[in-house]
């Protein structure tokens, strides 16, 4: 039912994407979009996790690099009832983490040596069951589409002017094509975003109903988010923010910023969590 859904939005969105291509340019329009939505879902299905795990520096580890993490990670798969991912250690000091890959079978947990030194064992293993939420929910494939296709629809928008002729009879007048170039990318954004925020929501419950204690993802949560206005993992990106269980941004921006946050305060979270108790 999951992968169901997770296609299904995948559609969806893709054509949301075409057909404000054949806006901005007519029949030319909606085929040059077709063709960039089917390139940027394959590079996303398929090499999106490669990319940002080579971004962040992410090492692979096994059981013989770090035994204890090892055995907490597949101990928490066997509640959780999906199969073993792949374990990455990022060589950074600011703690975070995040989930990645397609499916269950190409499923990547990532975590920042930082947070395996901030956060103790009972925290860890919280943060890691709400990774192995994502996985099981294959939140990891929705966000990077969304992500994706929210990104091109801004693409498009910005360079609207150069599909198409403006002759063409499926091409809505100049004033109505502005205010689309306006709204579509935010109206994409929001979809995004919202989709995010819900998905982290149900990730802090898989979580709570995987380790059996709310109290630990809360207490990793607070001192993951107070780090995380003093600094910024290295190399942090915008297109790949709505991965980590923290925004890696959350330092930057005042409340406007928040407001278009691909996460929920980290507030509202510990409170969602409270109700779990």
């Amino acid at each position: 039912m999951e992968k169901f859904k997770t296609y299904f939005l995948m559609i969806g969105l893709t054509l949301i994407f075409i057909w404000f291509g054949s806006m901005i340019g007519g029949r030319n329009g909606m085929m040059i979009a077709f063709l960039v939505a089917i390139g940027m879902n394959f590079y996303a299905y398929y090499y999106s996790d490669t990319q940002v795990l080579k971004h962040y520096n992410a090492t692979p580890i096994d059981r013989g690099h770090a035994t204890g993490l090892f055995d907490m990670v597949e101990k928490l798969t066997q509640k959780a009832g999906i199969p073993m991912p792949a374990l990455y250690i990022i060589p950074d000091q600011t703690p975070n983490a995040f989930a990645t890959g397609r499916d269950y079978n190409h499923a990547a947990v990532a975590v920042t040596e930082g947070l395996l030194e901030l956060l103790e064992p009972n925290e860890v293993e919280a943060v890691i069951a709400h990774e192995l939420s994502h996985v099981k929910h294959y939140d990891m494939l929705i966000g990077t589409v969304a992500a994706t296709i929210a990104g091109a629809i801004a693409m498009l928008a910005n360079f609207g002017m150069f599909f198409g002729n403006s002759n063409s009879e499926n091409r809505p007048n100049p004033i109505v094509m502005m205010a689309m170039m306006i709204l579509m990318p935010m109206a994409a954004s929001i979809v995004q975003m919202t989709i995010s925020r819900n998905r982290e929501f149900m990730a802090d419950e898989g979580a709570a109903k995987i380790t059996g204690h709310p109290e630990w993802l809360q207490s990793g949560l607070s001192k993951l988010d107070h780090y995380a206005r003093g600094g910024v993992l290295h190399g942090a990106q915008e297109q790949n923010a709505h991965m980590f269980i923290i925004n890696p941004f959350l330092g930057m921006g005042g409340s406007m910023k928040q407001l278009f946050s691909t996460h929920p305060t980290t507030e509202q979270r510990i409170e969602r969590l409270e109700a779990l108790k």
